[in-house]
């Protein structure tokens, strides 16, 4: 039998698109629905490549494991220094992760169906970097304690720092989405991606282990986590709608 043509106006996507693009029984194209579709999808297929999702934290904690072999192993520095290099491993194991939140659906002509469905767009965005941060930056948080143990942290500091990871990383999430988003079908877009969310990511990094520091020093961390909570509420009510605006230019 004939394979069927694409009608005029139509995309035609490549093969094993449509299985990834597939909607469950169900679907209805609301806010709500668009969220839950974008999410258990690209958890599915997160989980499907376990070995990238290993990288990352492998990465995580390699990074903080070997930071105290190249330092002084005096107890007090370690500890001064712990927050900073808790927050800069996380940073630079999420860039590991970042590309492939848009790059694989942008190859095979998944995303561009996603831009003409007919669900909110800023809704499907979300979706998607909620099962980022699902798979790569609660994992973080979830290690944090180790990570503080390791450099000697008490018990506050090792609370203040989860704190901070779980407020802190969303943040990064959303601004890693909205530079992926701006750099999808560039030349070296991995580059140009770490050159976009590095710098926007210097606030978080100072508010998070500036949290910890200030609760070691008795001054007490609730202005840090109180900034890095404002961050974490404008990112989640504006990041949707500017990753949408990007991925819709990326088409244009």
């Amino acid at each position: 039998m004939a394979r069927p043509t694409p009608s005029p106006g139509t995309v035609a996507l490549a093969p094993g698109a449509a299985n990834r693009f597939a909607r469950p029984a169900g679907f209805v194209p609301s806010i709500v629905g668009a969220l839950g579709w974008g999410c258990v999808r690209d958890l599915r297929l997160g989980l499907r490549s376990r070995t990238e999702l290993a990288l990352v934290v492998v990465f995580f904690l390699l990074v903080t494991s070997m930071f105290p072999l190249g330092v002084s192993p005096e107890p007090a520095l370690l500890r001064a220094i712990a927050p900073g290099i808790a927050w800069i491993a996380a940073l630079l194991a999420s860039l590991l992760s970042l590309p492939r939140l848009f790059a694989g659906d942008h190859a095979d002509g998944t995303l561009e169906q996603i831009v003409l469905a007919p669900a909110q767009l800023p809704a499907l965005v979300a979706g998607k970097v909620i099962a980022h941060w699902l798979t790569t930056g609660l994992p973080f948080v979830i290690l944090a304690p180790l990570a503080g143990v390791q450099f000697g942290l008490d018990g506050d500091s090792i609370v203040i720092l989860v704190l901070g990871l779980l407020l802190g990383t969303p943040i990064l999430s959303w601004l890693g989405a909205i530079g992926a988003a701006l750099t999808l079908g560039t030349r070296s877009g991995a580059s140009l991606l770490a050159l976009l969310v590095l710098p926007l990511a210097v606030p978080v990094l100072i508010f998070g282990a500036g949290a910890v520091e200030a609760a070691r020093t008795g001054l007490g961390a609730d202005a840090h986590l109180s900034l890095l909570g404002a961050g974490l509420i404008l990112s989640c009510i504006l990041g949707p709608f500017a990753t949408a605006t990007a991925v819709q230019i990326a088409y244009e």
